[in-house]
């Protein structure tokens, strides 16, 4: 099986999403986003189940912590 980008995304926001002790999934899913210079149109690749989530971590990626 071929890991992506997609597939590990899916992963992790299905994980921080169904896993309220696992923040941090959701907190890799942001630092993914920055890394790579996703668009949001990315998560037209991803399943229609987290979507909305990538969506709106995103927005949550586009801020920076001032240092």
């Amino acid at each position: 099986m071929k890991h992506t980008l997609a597939t590990l995304l899916e992963l992790e926001l299905a994980s921080g999403m169904t896993a309220p002790h696992r923040p941090r999934d959701l907190d890799d899913v942001i630092q993914l986003i920055r890394a790579n210079g996703l668009p949001r149109t990315y998560a037209e690749r991803l399943d229609p189940y987290v979507r909305a989530k990538f969506e709106e971590l995103w927005d949550a990626a586009q801020y920076r912590d001032e240092e």
